[in-house]
């Protein structure tokens, strides 16, 4: 076999990074001071046109970007909101950093994002991550709000945050309203989710449902799904029915035929699932598919979240939406004004609305009740 000879013209040394080009150099190639590359780069008014635009044509040229963390931190922020959030898999989530990367633009900042992936045991290490790096605020979200290692650590240190999708409200203790921490408030934006999903639970008994079980995300992880349960809860025992315990499920789980087996086969089966959330939802639904049931045929299927895919399904999505761009949107803002030194207390708490779609119908041979055919639903 003949040796293999070098392709003419062709070397095999490897790739080098050129260093950065500095401020000198941008000035030595446009022929102006230190000072006036400073205040072009700054966009001092007192530079001509002319003298601009030589001294950017010569930043171009020499691949020159200002180094604008140094400047920033010298200022004392960094302009960047840290964000940490259990998972961007899950399309709520997705949705929500849209909103808050929208109003962190607007306010001239950029983000720093980490995920958790649900285990609060990663809360710790992941907002860790974000002050290392000098964020000068928090949008987050953890396991458990009340009991929280993480934000007891950030209220001490007092770096301004804003939680979202927890629900904090007020706590009162003797008629006042309680702090957390050394005078900091544990400020949140989401929905009243007890009340939003005790109105999901509402309307499928309004359906004629009487058989409703829970498919939730585990308890341990999330204080959202534990006041979705009480409002699954409120609902029932409001109308005499029957609770029984709900079915917990790993949040980032693809497969539930297994734990769903023993729900539909037993004696009375539900009529109905109300899941906590959009993404349970989905799995349920496929899994529900693998156990030859129909949806809404054989069983109904109920969300949490109103994510965009949902309206994607055949048949669309029955589910509780809540804002959830504008929760982004909303705790940025407020961020903004803890950062700016205004003083809050409480908690945001944006409406919820029930999406009627086609994955809940009434029981098998069964019709509305034609009082509730067109009841309002009662914001609260």
């Amino acid at each position: 076999m003949p040796k293999s000879r070098p392709v003419q013209g062709l070397t095999a040394t490897p790739p080098t990074q050129q260093p950065a080009a500095t401020v000198r150099e941008v000035a030595a190639a446009a022929g102006v001071s230190l000072a006036t590359v400073s205040r072009t780069m700054n966009g001092g008014a007192q530079v001509s046109t002319a003298t601009a635009q030589a001294v950017r044509e010569a930043a171009a040229a020499l691949g020159f970007r200002p180094n604008l963390v140094g400047r920033r931190l010298r200022a004392g922020r960094s302009h960047t909101i840290g964000v940490m959030l259990p998972t961007l898999q899950h399309p709520v989530f997705a949705e929500c950093l849209s909103g808050i990367e929208q109003s962190a633009q607007s306010h001239g900042q950029v983000v720093a994002l980490t995920t958790t992936q649900y285990d609060p045991a990663n809360e710790e290490a992941a907002s860790e991550r974000l002050l290392e790096n000098r964020v000068d605020g928090l949008v987050l979200t953890v396991a458990d709000w009340r009991r929280s290692p993480l934000l007891d650590k950030l209220d001490r240190e007092h770096m301004p945050y804003v939680l979202v999708f927890n629900q904090t409200g007020l706590v009162r203790s003797g008629g006042r309203a309680a702090k957390y921490g050394p005078g900091a408030a544990r400020v949140s934006v989401s929905v009243d989710n007890r009340l939003a999903a005790r109105h999901m639970v509402e309307h499928l008994i309004e359906l004629g449902h009487r058989h409703i079980r829970m498919i939730a995300g585990q308890f341990s992880q999330s204080d959202r799904a534990r006041l979705r349960h009480r409002g699954y809860e409120d609902a029932m025992g409001n109308a005499g029915l029957q609770a029984p315990p709900a079915v917990q499920l790993p949040f980032n789980t693809t497969e539930a035929a297994a734990a769903l087996h023993e729900v539909v086969t037993a004696h009375p089966a539900p009529t109905a699932l109300f899941c906590s959330s959009d993404h349970l939802a989905l799995v349920v639904m496929h899994s529900l598919g693998r156990l030859g049931r129909r949806v809404p045929q054989d069983v109904s299927v109920a969300g949490f979240d109103g994510v965009a895919i949902g309206d994607l399904l055949t048949p669309p999505l029955t589910t509780v939406v809540q804002p959830v761009v504008e929760i982004g949107r909303t705790a940025v803002q407020m961020l903004h004004q803890r950062l700016s030194g205004q003083h809050m207390l409480g908690s945001a708490t944006l409406h919820h609305s029930l999406k009627k779609g086609g994955t809940a119908a009434s029981p098998r041979g069964q019709s509305v009740p034609a009082q509730c055919e067109s009841h309002p639903r009662r914001s609260d």
